[in-house]
């Protein structure tokens, strides 16, 4: 009943208990938990409850020989993991329902797990490196971090555990580093990186690139241009979007591996009546025109808009209580490997991950057609 790939997947996770504490089989509890979270489980006693709910159904395809799995049996369980082990074999079940990244973006973002403050221990909260496939909807991988900081070390890291031959990497300015820069280039991808104030002399030489000259149009290095307009909520909102390649007059471009292009976003929005205005800058090494490279930006905020939304709203996850940095970690990886299996859920196009949440909580098989979304790609 459970695809094989899980249960492989789950295999290759060391079991971190000793012999004698083995009540119950680590596969066990993990498909337990995977399952206890596409049905609806926000924390541990969640998880036993369902197991509880569901032990006949679950004894149809699970030994059980113990009976279920307590709360605090799935709370050390998680704790004692180690993460990178874990989001390793999340990876891995993932790799099924991704065949081609050609032209698809994979955006690599930062969320903050506020839930996870642990003042009595003096431990911040925990912030999670994640890298989302927004034309999918699927979480490729993601790597903890004890601060935001401490981005700029998680990027590499992440992308170490990851496949993103063939696809476009776009990072926000703290990601905006020539190590990584190269390190996606040598993947055989391709990047977009927003530039901003922590690159001082580039973040000005863009802005001179790009710097509008009354009257003396033939001064300007800008090669393509697309606008667009719309509005939404009672916002009126113009987006024009500005690239070229004549870069080599740039001051220390040339450090940046495989950089062919720089463009500018400029944002008019008007709101009751105001109008603001705002300018981001990006290098990237595609050689693609303004509505192209344009919208390959405006994807990257898929993992805002989708993911991290998701996580919060349907997950719940800002609300979650766990403290414990690999407890925090793992439930993490658990819950994006649940949104990447039912967003993947073939016959439920229209419906949204928390109403097939519901619908696998009604419906006690549906869970097996979500889980068999990683062998029907």
């Amino acid at each position: 009943m459970v695809p094989s790939r899980i249960v492989d997947a789950f295999s290759s996770v060391r079991d971190p208990r000793v012999e004698r504490t083995r009540l119950h089989g680590l596969v066990d509890v993990l498909v337990i938990a995977l399952l206890a979270v596409i049905n609806g489980s926000t924390a541990w006693a969640d998880m036993e409850l369902f197991a509880q709910g569901r032990l006949p159904w679950l004894r149809t395809f699970l030994s059980l020989k113990n009976g279920v799995p307590s709360e605090d049996t799935f709370r050390r369980v998680f704790e004692a993991i180690d993460p990178k082990e874990f989001g390793g074999a999340m990876a891995t079940i993932i790799e099924d329902l991704v065949t081609d990244l050609r032209g698809k973006v994979v955006a690599i973002d930062g969320k903050t797990m506020r839930g996870s403050f642990d003042k009595r221990r003096g431990k911040s909260a925990l912030h999670v490196v994640s890298a989302w496939v927004t034309d999918l909807g699927l979480s490729l991988g993601q790597i903890s971090v004890d601060d935001k900081s401490n981005e700029i070390t998680a990027i590499p890291e992440l992308l170490k555990t990851i496949d993103v031959h063939g696809a476009t990497v776009t990072i926000d300015a703290m990601g905006c580093q020539k190590a990584i820069a190269e390190a996606i280039v040598d993947q055989g991808a391709d990047y977009i990186l927003a530039v901003k104030e922590n690159h001082p002399h580039l973040h000005v030489a863009l802005e001179v690139a790009f710097a509008e000259v009354p009257g003396k149009e033939d001064e300007s290095l800008v090669e393509g241009e697309h606008v667009t307009e719309g509005a939404a909520h009672g916002r009126i909102e113009r987006r024009r979007v500005r690239v070229t390649r004549n870069i080599d007059w740039i001051d220390g471009i040339d450090a940046w591996k495989g950089v062919k292009s720089i463009v500018e976003v400029e944002r008019t929005r008007t709101v009751d009546g105001k109008t603001s205005l705002e300018r981001s800058y990006f290098i990237s090494s595609l050689k693609l025109g303004a509505k192209a490279i344009g919208h390959r930006i405006r994807a990257h905020w898929g993992i805002e808009n989708s993911l991290h939304w998701t996580l919060d709203v349907t997950y719940g996850e800002d609300k979650s209580r766990v403290r414990d940095r690999n407890g925090a970690a793992n439930l993490n990886a658990l819950r994006k490997l649940s949104a990447s299996l039912l967003s993947r859920t073939p016959g439920h196009g229209t419906k949204s991950i928390a109403q097939r949440r519901k619908l696998a909580g009604w419906v006690p098989d549906y869970a097996f057609d979500v889980l068999a979304s990683i062998s029907a790609t």
